[in-house]
């Protein structure tokens, strides 16, 4: 275990180290940063004097050397717009992002998981070919448009008329396609309960949670067909090991091969790809933040692209990154726990 800490650690810092270049190098190529601080009026002397007070004449090298410097000491800068340190920002944010994520993440492991299972088992199943239809043509739509669908069907409501209302069939037919609306698609809401620092949850008030409904489900719809064709594929594959051949054979039960035996190994790789969608939801929440203007870090990534705020783009940039090697590693620590055969160094025991 401390070996592989050590090795993560070593490779973590690397990676960051990498994405600390880049956003290095987008922070360079985004323009001067002195003229989003300053306005026209100021001298060319003054600016000047300002640029050497920055240290940007200074080579690159060396700024480089005092940009990582300052990251490493949790000093990514201060944000043009709001005139205070980016990691602030960010900690600000960061909450209604990482709530819709679990939101997400709730939705499709409540859904894949049983819904993968059940078409593995029954394939030909009519149900089963349904989940399979569906989730097609949910990995094809782009989540912004499920986003809006989602706020005609379920906010705005629907209205069909389509069918001919003098009888009674047609009555219930226009009422059955039609939708009533009312769920919030605007914000988080104000019922927030304060958990600590700059945590405001919306998961402990009606209204809070109201407000997550629409944009979690959206979110969801990314990743909800991956993982359920996932696990199909992976269980259909499991079923047909030597091990639950042996397993039928010895005359287990169904439930207890298919459950205990079989998913316990289905769930391995989906474990592996889920902590990584898991770090891509995170970029992902830009559309969906978007559409129903979110207060997270998408939209506020976003709006720092539209004003220039170079800085708190470059912080974004490297606070998604750190997310992205604690997931993975997070990953790797559990994957050595739910599989014991497989050692944390990557070696099978």
């Amino acid at each position: 275990m401390l070996a592989f800490l050590v090795q993560r650690i070593s490779q973590a810092f690397l990676v960051m180290f990498v994405i600390s270049v880049i956003a290095f190098a987008i922070q360079d190529g985004l323009g001067d940063p002195l003229q989003q601080m300053v306005g026209m009026s100021v001298s060319e002397e003054e600016r000047e004097a300002l640029r050497e007070e920055m240290g940007l004449n200074d080579p690159i090298v060396v700024q480089y050397l005092r940009f990582a410097g300052n990251a490493l000491q949790g000093d990514l800068g201060n944000s043009y717009f709001y005139s205070k340190p980016t990691l602030e920002v960010i900690a600000e944010h960061l909450p209604a992002t990482l709530e819709l994520v679990i939101g997400a993440s709730l939705i499709i492991v409540v859904f894949s998981v049983p819904i993968g299972v059940y078409a593995a088992i029954r394939p030909q199943a009519w149900l089963s070919k349904f989940f399979m239809g569906v989730s097609t043509v949910g990995i094809s739509i782009p989540v912004f448009l499920t986003a809006i669908m989602l706020i005609q069907l379920f906010s705005i409501g629907v209205t069909v008329n389509a069918f001919p209302a003098d009888t009674g069939w047609g009555q219930w037919l226009n009422g059955f396609f039609s939708t009533e609306g009312g769920l919030p698609s605007y914000g988080r809401g104000d019922n927030l309960t304060h958990l600590f620092g700059t945590w405001h949850s919306g998961f402990f008030s009606e209204g809070g949670l109201m407000h997550l409904i629409l944009p979690s489900v959206s979110l969801a719809s990314i990743m909800l067909p991956l993982f359920i064709r996932l696990i199909r594929a992976e269980m259909m594959e499991v079923l047909q090991s030597d091990y639950i051949r042996y397993a039928r054979a010895k005359g287990l039960s169904a439930g207890r091969i298919n459950f205990l035996h079989a998913l316990k190994n289905t769930m391995l790789p989906v474990i592996t790809v889920g902590g990584v969608q898991i770090g891509i939801m995170v970029a992902y929440t830009i559309l969906t933040e978007t559409v129903f203007q979110w207060p997270g870090v998408g939209l506020m990534f976003l709006e720092a692209i539209t004003r220039s705020d170079i800085p708190l783009i470059v912080a974004y940039l490297m606070v998604v990154g750190l997310i992205f090697v604690i997931t993975n590693t997070l990953v790797d620590l559990i994957y050595g726990l739910v599989n014991p055969t497989v050692k944390l160094t990557g070696k099978k025991a």
